[in-house]
């Protein structure tokens, strides 16, 4: 019962490490005043911007790191890249210090680095947790990222919507405050075991909860978000995005008081069903003598069929195995990887695909400059960063439709 809640807990705090650390999103924000400041061109701003997203080609490191350090050592030491990276840029930014080019793009590709270290650690904390429902919880947690430009937009108009700089200030402080907040689950990990079938339902149906939890979120974030130009609205839809990140803690409790009132019923059934059929001990005696008889003659009835089964599990498994990854999630080797033409058509296809996102998002500010529309670049940055959100969110959909079909029309 008290790992159940424990695992509600680390799922909760995976959501909200993704929230806030995919710092960025927002680089449109300020890289008009970073242009402004370092006195730079389209050409090198585009430079800053590409560091930043091939720090995550550094990303590799993260798993190193985890065959040498704990899951909680790695997450700090990617907040904490962050704090370096994100926070000697608002100095830059703010004219406190003065830094050469080369040193402001090391800088980025620092920043860029701990988004990918973030992303390991909640990959890992989802698959270890959710053995059953991995793709589930990663579809889930992965596309809170999308919504990090809109939250930290919130903040930023909150305290002064007139400061630019302010982004790179809560890029390197807020994700070192949240996973703070997330050593705690994180630290009490509840023991692995298997789920039974009722358990495996039963969490499926949280996670669909979750999931339209998840898209009251973004639809708020995106439909009243152009309202926080003024910092006291701002403050209130901060409070009200915050409320729905924390709604989840709700989760754990549920779980708990589900499982106590389930066991108690049953406890209380029980002990009156058996209190009204009282049976003599030799009444009792020859019952079981003869339910043992039926069991036996049963199972030299169905000995065929078994043997029968295990062959053709057996068999089957011959057959997945062949040319093929096991089972998603599980450990392979990365020689094995390389292998596989499957994994280099993924490789591919998130090397371009992604490509384009990325050029769009960080060239927005100029985009929004040249075009006279520079003072609704928030509102352009909300909409973008939510319908990432969504595209994300989508992917669970793949996830839930076997499991809808399975249960049938009287499931």
């Amino acid at each position: 019962m008290e790992g159940q809640s424990r695992k509600w807990m680390i799922l909760v705090a995976t959501t909200w490490i993704q929230a806030f650390t995919g710092t960025n999103f927002d680089f449109s924000s300020y890289s008009s005043t970073y242009k402004s400041v370092l006195g730079i061109s389209q050409v090198q701003l585009n430079y800053l911007a590409v560091a930043s997203d091939m720090g995550k080609a550094f990303g590799w490191c993260s798993g190193l790191s985890l065959m040498h350090f704990p899951l909680w050592v790695v997450l700090l030491m990617a907040a904490f890249m962050g704090l370096v990276g994100y926070g000697l840029q608002w100095l830059v930014i703010s004219k406190i210090i003065t830094l050469p080019y080369v040193l402001v793009f090391l800088l980025c590709l620092t920043a860029g680095c701990s988004i990918c270290w973030f992303n390991t650690v909640c990959y890992v904390l989802c698959i270890k947790n959710f053995a059953t429902d991995r793709a589930l919880a990663l579809s889930l947690t992965i596309s809170f990222n999308g919504v990090s430009a809109a939250i930290y937009t919130l903040i930023a108009n909150a305290i002064n919507p007139q400061n630019d700089n302010l982004y790179l200030l809560l890029n390197a402080v807020v994700p070192l405050l949240v996973s703070v907040l997330a050593l705690l689950p994180i630290l009490r990990q509840p023991p692995l075991y298997q789920l039974s079938p009722d358990a495996a339902r039963h969490d499926s149906s949280i996670f669909l909860v979750l999931n339209f939890l998840a898209i009251f979120t973004g639809l708020y974030l995106l439909l009243l978000n152009s309202l926080s130009s003024v910092a006291s609205t701002a403050c209130f839809l901060l409070g009200g995005a915050i409320l729905l990140l924390v709604l989840p803690l709700c989760l754990p409790g549920i779980v708990c008081a589900r499982n106590w009132a389930r066991h108690t019923i049953h406890a209380i059934f029980h002990s009156q069903r058996s209190s009204s059929n009282l049976v003599d001990t030799d009444d009792l005696d020859l019952v079981k003598e003869l339910i043992g008889s039926e069991n036996g003659n049963g199972s030299n009835g169905n000995s065929y069929g078994v043997m029968e089964n295990d062959s053709c599990f057996s068999c089957l498994g011959r057959i997945l195995e062949k040319d093929r990854l096991t089972m998603l999630g599980e450990e392979h080797s990365a020689p094995v990887l390389v292998r596989r033409w499957d994994f280099w058509i993924y490789y591919i296809a998130y090397f371009c695909g992604g490509t384009i996102g990325l050029v769009y998002s960080n060239n927005l500010g100029q985009i929004a400059q040249s075009l006279g529309y520079y003072s609704e670049l928030n509102s352009l940055i909300t909409l973008y960063s939510t319908c990432s959100f969504f595209g994300r969110l989508l992917s669970a959909a793949p996830d839930f439709l076997p499991r809808c079909a399975s249960r049938g029309p009287g499931g």
